[in-house]
């Protein structure tokens, strides 16, 4: 298919994710009475993945994250001269998922971006206090634990209508483990949106959030394709 095409389904993906995902901590994690809290979180992290797949996989492979394609081309599995393209694609949704989602949430009295706006953050703005090592490690650990669950559940020797479901499952629970470290981000595009409007500490930030996840993405690409793909795939 056209990569504009592509493209605009990584865009429109994009914004999702970071919309629904993102909202969902802005908006509704904490809401009085009935908050929906870390696995309401989680959970609207991984349903972004899993209803886009749906939607999109089959128009641009649904990747949503730079660090995905990324590893999806360490892997063999995408062409690495269409990267930059669908990187900023993705990265252009992401700024605008977040630009939505501040419309809407500073429209509520006493709304401040100060308080973080999900963006992911280390040390004094991890949410639980972690280190810039611990949110290293569970950044890189993390992506590349996700990209092993993408490249299975996508293996034509895997079966097959179910990869959605494991995927977006699978970021469902890396977000259980990682939130309390770093707001979790394995996802360079959905950790520019938010910082973009945050400015300040988040931009400063915003580094580890791109080195970590493509980091991680690319060793799972690179194992994968060393270690399970049948030579054939190689």
């Amino acid at each position: 298919m056209d990569i504009r095409k592509r493209c605009a389904a990584e865009f429109i993906g994009t914004f999702w994710l970071v919309f629904g995902g993102c909202g969902s901590a802005v908006l509704a994690a904490a809401f009085p009475e009935v908050g929906i809290g870390l696995l309401g979180v989680s959970f609207a992290f991984g349903l972004t993945v899993l209803t886009m797949a749906y939607a999109i996989g089959h128009i641009s492979g649904c990747h949503l994250n730079p660090a995905v394609s990324i590893g999806l081309a360490a892997g063999g599995r995408f062409k690495p001269s269409e990267l930059a393209p669908y990187i900023i694609a993705q990265v252009l949704g992401a700024i605008a998922g977040a630009g939505v989602l501040y419309l809407i949430a500073s429209g509520k009295a006493g709304f401040q971006l100060a308080d973080g706006f999900a963006s992911n953050g280390y040390g004094e703005h991890s949410p639980g206090g972690y280190s810039l090592l611990a949110g290293s490690v569970a950044e890189f650990v993390l992506t590349f634990m996700f990209l092993l669950i993408i490249l299975g559940a996508t293996d034509k020797r895997a079966p097959q209508g179910f990869a959605p479901i494991a995927i977006g499952l699978g970021l469902t629970l890396i977000h259980l483990i990682g939130i309390p470290v770093t707001n979790l981000s394995v996802n360079p595009a959905r950790s520019t949106g938010p910082a973009i409007f945050v400015g300040g500490w988040a931009l400063m930030q915003l580094w580890l959030f791109w080195i970590a996840p493509i980091a991680g993405a690319a060793v799972a690409g690179i194992v994968h394709r060393q270690v399970f793909s049948v030579p054939d795939e190689k």
